[in-house]
């Protein structure tokens, strides 16, 4: 079969996305290919539709095990034989694994590159006809990435040991071109074709939000996704632990996840929430880029991440299914100050090494002013997310949280001029939530202790809270009439455009919010009460089967029947995600289903 015959009898798609098929003509073609797609894009199609095109059997090196489980388990539900290799495997079931990779019985085989050098798995490579190797989630060989892996790096030494060198993919969702070239030089791909088809993701509205309240934010939001399933992330494992037991007492069925638990006990919240026993997950960035369930709707941050690809990263989990989904970012004062105590800590990488430290900490603060400066900004928040990304972009998408709050230009100068005022009155030696505390009145024992409310400027903005005042100090920041210091404990200084503020007439305008957004359009289907009914079909199945519900059908493929009706196989197979193994499967159950729902309404 050719590809366009493997994509719709597999897959049940008629078509490649933008840039899918350019992809996979090239590796078909023999050449080595970096491919940067944005999460949800479909990237695993790029290397999975050729692997099944050429003969022999494909690797894909993949650095988790859930993700390896995951691909292997929706590739068999759609009649692919494939089967991976890891450390939860027994030595009976791996050695199983390896005499069917032996026997030529699997089209794709996926491994950890830890193991690339294991003698079994090695002996089997040298042997077989391997036509294609795909490096999944290629960042982590790049020192520059949020993920980086050592093992990566012996990559190209173990695609030399084979009797013939294949074809290499390398994919990514979130690089930089500068991670871009690292890839390129640590794999040593040859004559490589380059394909960045952009990181937009619209079906992701993304919002950000300066709550009073985060824990009371988080139960209103959940209460607006009632039935939708998502993933809520927090900084530190005490921040996972506090919310896991906090929405638990609310009612709310949740898991949790963080690297301070067994792997059993994460193993099995883990399965608890890809198979459906727990709508949401709570977890450290621990639980990133292991999970590849397409029907997440939702995810929250509880916390600021560390950088701007982390974020989007976690984020894209996202509306893998090309169906609506919601990304908000809930941003406290304190987020910053802890990420910067994250980023001072000692890593591996370090290496003892007080140079390779200080690079590390300069490089990470750097990435962490980008990643603040997004969750202040009046701006279009995925403008700004694809300008990080090296891709062109407008100033108003009309779907993000700022597109759709009322800004209105005002007039700030009389504020600025107190702020500016009271920084110089401090001697120049105090940080934005000090400063705010003076010019708000705060009667805290750090004002009292050092005197700091005997200042002429002590509590002049007595009527104003303090997040807007620390906002009004972030935008005179951000317009240089004020200087922050590095380090953990930055501190306020006049900068070079004050002056003109304080003595010669220089007015300040700032964008402030005059309503609050919207929220996305969500995307109903036509009936949602048929939804329903699929859904709960898709999920006893999905039990009978063990498999996860999304396994069988994405929610995008149920909105598409319940939009279509189909009522006979033919229409069925016309639906996206339909493939002929799924159909033969499946297709009498939610034709059944469907026509049961038609004719009980046509009887109303």
């Amino acid at each position: 079969m050719d590809k366009h015959q493997i994509l719709k009898r597999t897959f049940g798609y008629d078509g490649f996305r933008p840039g899918q098929g350019e992809v996979v003509d090239a590796l078909l073609g023999g050449r080595d290919v970096l491919s940067v797609m944005p999460t949800g894009a479909g990237k695993s199609l790029c290397y999975q539709v050729p692997a099944l095109c050429m003969g022999g059997t494909a690797v894909v090196i993949s650095p988790l095990i859930s993700l390896m489980q995951d691909q292997v388990g929706a590739l068999r539900e759609a009649g692919v034989p494939a089967a991976c290799l890891n450390s939860t495997l027994g030595e009976e079931d791996y050695r199983a694994v390896l005499r069917g990779a032996y026997a030529g019985a699997y089209r794709l085989l996926y491994v950890a590159p830890e193991r690339l050098d294991a003698p079994g798995f090695l002996n089997w490579a040298q042997q077989a006809d391997i036509p294609l190797v795909a490096v999944d989630e290629a960042h982590c060989v790049s020192q520059w990435g949020q993920d980086f892996r050592p093992s990566y790096l012996n990559i190209p030494g173990f695609l030399a040991q084979l009797r013939r060198r294949p074809a290499v993919g390398a994919f990514t969702a979130t690089a930089t071109p500068e991670v871009r070239r690292d890839i390129l030089q640590k794999l040593e791909l040859r004559d490589p074709a380059l394909f960045v088809t952009g990181f937009d993701r619209p079906n992701l509205y993304f919002a950000v939000q300066r709550p009073k309240s985060k824990k009371r934010e988080v139960l209103n939001f959940l209460a607006q996704h009632r039935e939708d399933s998502g993933i809520i992330y927090c900084n530190t494992r005490k921040n996972v632990e506090m919310l896991a037991e906090y929405l638990t007492e609310q009612g709310i069925s949740v898991v949790r996840y963080h690297g301070g638990l067994d792997a059993g006990e994460r193993r099995l919240n883990q399965e608890a929430f890809a198979y459906g026993g727990a709508r949401i997950m709570v977890a450290t960035n621990a639980f990133g880029m292991g999970i590849d369930k397409s029907d997440v709707r939702f995810v929250l941050h509880y916390n600021m991440p560390l950088d701007l690809e982390s974020y989007y990263q976690e984020a894209g989990r996202a509306g893998r299914d090309g169906d609506r989904a919601y990304c908000l970012l809930l941003y406290g004062g304190q987020d910053e100050a802890t990420a910067k105590f994250l980023i001072q800590q000692p890593t591996e990488s370090d290496d003892d090494d007080p140079k390779a430290y200080a690079q590390r900490v300069e490089r990470d603060m750097g990435r962490l002013k980008v990643m603040t400066a997004y969750c202040h900004t009046t701006d279009c928040l995925r403008g700004y997310l694809l300008r990080y990304f090296g891709e062109r972009a407008g100033d108003h998408c009309g779907s993000c949280g700022n597109c759709q709050t009322d800004f209105v230009e005002t007039d700030i100068t009389v504020d600025a001029q107190k702020i500016l005022s009271c920084v110089k009155r401090a001697g120049e030696r105090f940080g934005a939530v000090v400063i705010a505390d003076i010019l708000r009145g705060a009667k805290t024992d750090r004002i009292r202790s050092w005197q700091l409310d005997k200042l002429t400027t002590y509590g002049i903005m007595d009527k104003m809270t303090g997040d807007d005042i620390l906002a009004r100090i972030r935008f005179l920041v951000e317009g240089d009439h004020l200087r922050q210091s590095d380090g953990q404990y930055p501190t306020l200084s006049l900068g070079p455009r004050a002056r003109g503020v304080l003595f010669q007439g220089e007015k300040v305008v700032m964008r402030l919010p005059k309503a609050k957004a919207a929220g996305p359009d969500r995307e109903q289907a036509v009936d949602d009460a048929l939804f329903q009914i699929l859904r709960q079909l898709r999920a006893t199945l999905a039990s009978r089967r063990g498999v996860p519900p999304y396994f069988i059908f994405s929610d995008k493929t149920l909105h598409e029947m319940c939009r279509l009706l189909p009522r006979d196989t033919q229409h069925l197979l016309e639906v996206p995600g339909v493939g002929v193994q799924k159909l033969e499967q499946y297709g009498q159950p939610f034709l059944q289903a469907i026509r049961d729902y038609l004719a009980e309404k046509e009887a109303e």
